[in-house]
């Protein structure tokens, strides 16, 4: 028999430290490693970008190895800073988290709003304090969408930099119309200004997202029908069962920044009534929660509207609409693993 939980009847309480624990790869990339990276041999950026990481992860080791590793292990020299340029699902964050294993700790993983829900959890002047004791920080999927975010992480980049902490980052890019809402390296090097020298550029071709398109939502259930198919293809797992309407209201109570211990030991999430979000706010922490159910692959199970016209198309092609699209494209993947029984890749 299944465990049936509620997402809504659960408030997270999250020490410090909890946050900082939760800094770290992914499920989905907890044992990605160089090795398995496999580079497309028609892009040879790729196994360019494979070797630029390894460097950079060795200089790190040879840093923290005592004289002869800084002897021995030293080529030339590299600079504090990555970013790795490319399109969407050419394998950036896989790398960004096989440097991440590779290198000597302590050391930070998240992406670019955990790091912002992090400021507003702690203060910024308080995690600056606490990252500053780390050797690396990586940040994936940097974003511009926020001018304030945009700033406020600029800032915080600065500090640490001047702190002696290496930093790498990645971006998303938007899967629109050829040729538009490339977040590229000169947009990124504006926008961290006095860092940006600071910064080697790895390049990291492929065949681009936007050219693969978005997976087909699968068939929505009928309300009735949601929690038993769960109970049925699901009969040993901890499963959640919640209105779509009381669980974005329960959003708005949680800060964002909890929400990897608000799906902490879920299984399989059931959603009955999904309709479209409207209030901006609430879309953005729908995001997060998305991307959450995504880094632990938690299928899902749903009645209501499909996940592709969960936001407004003044949302899917407004000034977030990079977001949006990567919770539809996300959220779509969980649900075909939770109804179709496809991966979630």
């Amino acid at each position: 028999m299944p465990t049936i939980e509620h997402l809504t009847e659960r408030t997270p309480h999250v020490s410090p430290d909890d946050l900082l624990d939760g800094f770290q790869p992914s499920y989905r990339f907890g044992d990605v490693s160089f090795d398995s990276y496999i580079p497309d041999p028609n892009q040879p950026s790729q196994a360019a970008a494979v070797g630029e990481l390894r460097q950079f992860a060795e200089s790190m080791n040879a840093s923290s190895g005592g004289f002869l590793a800084r002897l021995f292990g030293k080529s030339k020299p590299v600079k504090t800073g990555l970013y790795l340029d490319g399109g969407f699902g050419v394998g950036k964050t896989h790398l960004l988290a096989s440097l991440w294993h590779a290198a000597p700790g302590p050391k930070a993983f998240g992406t670019f709003v955990e790091y912002t829900n992090l400021v507003g959890a702690l203060s910024f002047r308080k995690t600056v304090e606490v990252l500053k004791g780390y050797r690396l920080v990586c940040i994936d999927e940097f974003e511009l969408d926020d001018p304030g975010d945009t700033v406020l992480m600029s800032r915080l980049m600065r500090e640490l930099s001047d702190a002696g902490v290496r930093l790498v980052a990645t971006s998303n890019t938007l899967p629109g119309a050829l040729g538009e809402g490339r977040f590229a390296a000169a947009d990124f090097k504006r926008e961290i200004q006095v860092l940006s020298d600071q910064f080697d550029v790895v390049r990291v071709d492929g065949e681009d997202y936007r050219h693969r398109g978005l997976p087909d939502a699968p068939a929505t259930l009928a309300d009735s029908e949601v929690e038993d198919f769960a109970r049925q293809r699901f009969s040993e797992k901890t499963i959640a069962v919640d209105d779509f309407a009381a669980l974005t209201e329960h959003l708005q109570r949680v800060h964002p920044s909890r929400y990897r211990q608000l799906i902490d030991g879920i299984d399989v999430l059931v959603l009955r009534g999904v309709s479209t979000i409207t209030e901006q706010s609430l879309a953005l922490r729908f995001v997060v929660l998305a991307d959450r159910l995504y880094d632990r692959d938690v299928p899902i199970v749903a009645s209501g509207v499909s996940f592709s016209d969960l936001f407004t198309p003044e949302m899917m092609s407004g000034g977030y609409m990079k977001k949006y699209f990567r919770a539809v494209s996300r959220l779509t993947a969980l649900a075909r693993n939770g109804q179709l029984n496809e991966s979630a890749t």
